[in-house]
C-alpha cells in the first residue's frame, strides 16, 4: 500500500533530507546536496530563492516505509515570464516501484490543478545554479555536488508515466594541454593578446576573492544575468539570491581556479568559476557540514586534482572578441602549474552552442548526458 504525507514537521523534513543518502547508501558514484539546504528549501531565511515560489514537498511510503519524496515550486517570476501556467518537481527520489513514482507525481499534479496550472516539468531548481536536470547517460561517473544523480529507472518512471523530453545537458571532461605542448601555446598567446588588445584588467591578479566579491558582487551578476538570459527557463538571480550564490563562492573558490576580466569601464566583461571536484568530501561527510568536512575541503581546495567548470559567462556583446581567450589563458597556466590532472564541464545546455565551441580545439569526451522532462496535467 502506497501512502503520500506532505511534508509538514521538522522530523518529516530530515527524513525528506536524509531519504536519498539512505537510498545510494551502496553506489559509489551519488553525492548528496548538503542535508540543511535540502531540509530548508521552503524557507526564504535560509534559501533566498525560495521567497518568490510557491513549494510544497511530499514522502511517499510503502507499506509504512519511506519509500519516495519529492517537491515542487511554483516559480512565479518564470511563469509570468514565459507565459506559462507549470509546476516545477525537484529533489525527486524513490525506490524502483513504479507506484512510488506514480503516487509522488500525482501529489503535485494535485496540487497545481488547485493552483489552476497545466503543465508539470523538471527536475528544476529554483534558479539556474541550483541542481536540474535528471541523468540519462553516466551513471558510472563520479557525480558532483552541483548535479543530480539517479538510477536509470528513474527515466523509465518518467517515460511510462508520459513524460517527454524539453532540455538537455551535456558534460564533458577535456583535456586542458599542459606547458609545453604546442596547444598551450596557442591559447596562451591568444589570451594574453586579447587582454591587450582590448585593455582587459584581470581583477584575480590582484585581489583576494573576498575582494571581489565585495567590490564586483553586483557586476558580476550583470554580466551572468546578461549572458544567461536566452537560455532554456532562466530567471535573472537578483536581490537575497545574489547574496547566497556569493557566500557559497567564498568559500569554495580557490583564487588560483578563476579568472574575472573587467573592461576600461570596470564593468565584468568575461568570467569563469571553476571550484575543485569535492564530491567525494561531501559524499565522505554524508551532506553535514561540519568542521571536519571544512578541513578536509580546505585542505583539497588548495591541491585538487580534479576541477569542475561551473560557471562561465561572456557579456553577449562581447562573444565574437575572443574574450573567453582571456580567462581560459589564466585558466591553462594555473591547470597546469597546480597539477591539475582531470577538468570536468558542469551541465551545459545542448543549445548552448557558444559554451560547446569553445572546447572544439582540445580533447573532449561526452562523459554524461541529462535532462528535464515535461507533461500536460490532464
Amino acid at each position: 500500500m502506497i501512502t503520500v504525507t506532505e511534508v509538514r514537521t521538522k522530523k518529516q523534513w530530515k527524513d525528506f533530507a536524509v531519504f536519498p543518502i539512505r537510498l545510494y547508501k551502496d553506489c559509489p558514484y551519488y553525492v548528496p546536496a548538503f542535508i540543511a539546504d535540502d531540509k530548508n528549501i521552503s524557507n526564504p531565511k535560509k534559501n533566498p530563492p525560495a521567497k518568490n515560489c510557491d513549494i510544497k514537498a511530499f514522502l511517499a511510503y510503502k507499506d509504512g516505509v519511506l519509500a519516495g519524496r519529492i517537491a515542487c515550486i511554483v516559480a512565479h517570476e518564470s511563469n509570468e515570464l514565459f507565459n506559462q501556467k507549470r509546476i516545477r518537481f525537484t529533489r525527486f527520489d524513490a525506490i524502483d516501484d513504479i507506484s512510488v513514482t506514480t503516487a509522488l507525481i500525482q501529489a503535485v499534479e494535485a496540487y497545481a490543478k488547485t493552483q489552476g496550472l497545466t503543465e508539470i516539468h523538471g527536475p528544476w531548481g529554483f534558479n539556474d545554479t541550483d541542481r536540474e536536470g535528471m541523468l540519462t547517460d553516466g551513471y558510472d561517473e563520479m557525480g558532483s555536488y552541483a548535479t543530480n544523480y539517479n538510477f536509470p529507472y528513474y527515466n523509465e518512471h518518467m517515460e511510462k508515466l508520459g513524460f517527454v523530453k524539453e532540455s538537455g545537458w551535456v558534460e564533458s571532461e577535456i583535456h586542458f594541454p599542459t606547458e609545453g605542448e604546442p596547444l598551450f601555446e596557442r591559447y596562451y598567446k591568444l589570451g594574453e593578446y586579447t587582454k591587450r588588445r582590448y585593455r582587459l584588467r584581470e581583477l584575480c591578479e590582484t585581489l583576494s576573492v573576498k575582494e571581489i566579491i565585495k567590490l564586483y558582487g553586483d557586476k558580476f551578476f550583470d554580466c551572468y544575468n546578461a549572458a544567461y538570459k536566452d537560455l532554456d527557463m532562466f530567471v535573472e538571480i537578483k536581490d537575497e539570491a545574489k547574496q547566497a550564490v556569493l557566500d557559497q563562492f567564498a568559500v569554495m573558490v580557490n583564487k588560483e581556479f578563476l579568472s574575472v576580466l573587467v573592461n576600461e569601464e570596470d564593468e565584468i566583461a568575461a568570467f569563469f568559476v571553476v571550484l575543485p571536484s569535492f564530491g567525494k568530501i561531501v559524499k565522505k561527510h554524508g551532506g553535514k557540514m561540519t568542521l571536519p568536512f571544512i578541513f578536509d575541503l580546505l585542505r583539497y581546495m588548495k591541491k585538487p586534482d580534479t576541477v569542475e567548470l561551473t560557471l562561465i559567462a561572456v557579456q553577449p556583446e562581447y562573444r565574437k572578441k575572443g574574450y573567453s581567450a582571456g580567462c581560459i589563458a589564466r585558466l591553462l597556466k594555473s591547470f597546469s602549474t597546480n597539477g591539475v590532472k582531470r577538468v570536468i564541464s558542469c551541465p551545459t545546455l545542448e543549445s548552448n552552442t557558444a559554451v560547446r565551441a569553445q572546447w572544439n580545439a582540445m580533447d573532449s569526451k561526452i562523459i554524461k548526458t541529462r535532462q528535464t522532462y515535461i507533461k500536460n496535467i490532464d
